[in-house]
């Protein structure tokens, strides 16, 4: 395994501070990196709230790194608390592909870290709807 992916497990890990934020919302029981095309690791945490208005811990990274300037994402991964990596999920595929839709597919995900199993956004969203 790339020693990307431990330094994107690392800061993935570092950013979990599972916290009650009020009696309405919650926020980092998991975590993400992303790095972008500049290389730059960015990192965010899931806000779940009553409403569901939150985000994912995906889309929150790729969020910063957006608020940064930057918009090509090469990897990513999302924890958990207990540090077992989590796929993203249908929206945070989508603004992937939205985000990148001429190189989407080749965003690579890492699935399984005790395994070193990665695959890329067009394994996992093989015809995008446009």
């Amino acid at each position: 395994m790339d020693a990307i992916w431990r330094d994107l497990y690392q800061a993935a890990r570092d950013a979990i501070h599972p916290r009650v934020l009020s009696r309405f919302a919650e926020a980092g029981g998991v975590a993400a990196a992303v790095e972008s095309a500049s290389g730059k690791i960015y990192v965010g945490v899931c806000v779940d709230t009553a409403c569901s208005l939150g985000i994912c811990a995906e889309r929150n990274a790729i969020f910063h790194m957006i608020t940064n300037g930057e918009s090509q994402i090469l990897r990513v991964i999302a924890v958990n608390q207990s540090g077992k990596v989590m796929p993203p999920c249908g929206a945070c595929r989508e603004l992937m592909t939205q985000l990148m839709p001429d190189k989407y597919a080749s965003i690579e995900i890492m699935l399984d870290y005790e395994n070193g199993k990665i695959v890329t956004l067009g394994s996992l969203t093989p015809e995008w709807w446009v």
